[in-house]
């Protein structure tokens, strides 16, 4: 089984259709789900769909405004 990194509430992700967000609640295994607040709205969302996706378009922003 792969090792799986903790994310702490208030990470920052980033999502195409909803913007800006950050996670309400912290993710601690891929098969929960978590809460992400985007635009004052809250949203249940998979942690798979959160760290496979969310997470690596928020690092590519900021990657992209450092450059």
């Amino acid at each position: 089984m792969p090792e799986f990194k903790v994310i702490p509430p208030t990470t920052t992700v980033y999502c195409d259709k909803r913007g800006e967000g950050w996670t309400l609640t912290g993710i601690t295994g891929i098969d929960e789900n978590a809460s992400v607040m985007f635009d004052g709205t809250r949203y249940t969302i998979p942690a798979k769909e959160i760290v496979e996706t969310l997470l690596p378009n928020q690092l590519k922003r900021e990657q992209q405004k450092g450059a």
